[in-house]
């Protein structure tokens, strides 16, 4: 099979997994089981409509209720695509890179974009996917350890430095939330840090091992704190600031992982 055809494939592969992930970011978290897709109001998507890319392509973006299908649809379906054949492209010269290691790759791919967008969408990191991809983590150590990846030992080793570290950012929260609300008069809605960040954190390391996760902790600090400046700027000029909107951690955790899974070594050498 030439490099070319196996990109088409995978991306076949991963505009699948797209309306996959669409499914299961529609149901899972209203605690129901994934159904065939169908749009907001609970009508059945027809077969041709099932993706996003063709409901839209096809003008069946709008059900016979009247609801409409959302952007997210086809921007799901083209990013799991596009993190798909990004892994392939960086991974096909790596000798630690097996076949077996490729798939578990692509599948932590699918895992990562369900996460963030119910994370997005609900402000839900959700042990029914947590849980999965722990073992899915665990599995991948067992069957694929090399140089560059992380034994079982290390694995777990990973999982329990992620959930230490994110544990005391939890409990910090937790305490912000109480002085705020002290001071304030009123409760938050909100804890600052949720406990699904400590699981995703807990996840990330099973999949790092615990050195390149202490990378991914720096890449992921910096860059949810560089998000919220950014979204409490556009809100203040836009004249609805409120300094306590939590915001969702989940994605920054997730970029911080996909740098170190897939340019960890373009980040120790920049480092250096």
């Amino acid at each position: 099979m030439t490099d070319l055809i196996f990109v088409i494939l995978v991306g076949l592969i991963g505009i699948l997994s797209g309306g996959v992930v669409n499914v299961l970011a529609d149901d899972l978290p209203h605690r129901r089981k994934p159904r065939l897709p169908h749009y907001p109001d609970d009508t059945p998507r027809p077969v041709s409509a099932w993706l996003g890319l063709t409901a839209f392509a096809l003008g069946q973006r709008r059900s016979p209720g009247g609801t409409i299908l959302s952007w997210r649809y086809p921007l799901v379906e083209i990013t799991t695509t596009v993190l798909m054949i990004l892994t392939v492209l960086v991974t096909q010269n790596d000798p630690d890179v097996s076949t077996t290691q490729l798939i578990f790759y692509l599948v932590y791919m699918a895992l990562f974009v369900l996460i963030t967008v119910i994370d997005v969408e609900h402000r839900l990191i959700l042990f029914v996917v947590i849980i999965p991809s722990s073992l899915i983590a665990i599995l991948d150590a067992i069957l694929t350890p090399a140089h560059s990846r992380p034994d079982l030992g290390e694995a777990l080793t990973g999982g329990l430095v992620g959930f230490g570290v994110f544990f005391v950012l939890y409990l910090g929260g937790i305490l912000f939330s109480y002085v705020v609300s002290k001071m304030q008069g009123y409760e938050l809605p909100e804890v600052a840090f949720g406990y699904g960040d400590v699981m995703l954190s807990t996840v990330c390391g099973l999949i790092l091992g615990w050195q390149p996760l202490i990378f991914a902790m720096f890449i992921t600090v910096f860059l949810g704190a560089a998000g919220a400046i950014v979204y409490l700027v556009v809100r203040k000029l836009s004249g609805r600031y409120d300094m306590f909107t939590p915001l969702p951690y989940g994605p920054y955790i997730v970029i911080g992982t996909l740098i170190m899974l897939l340019f960890s070594d373009q980040v120790r050498a920049f480092l250096q």
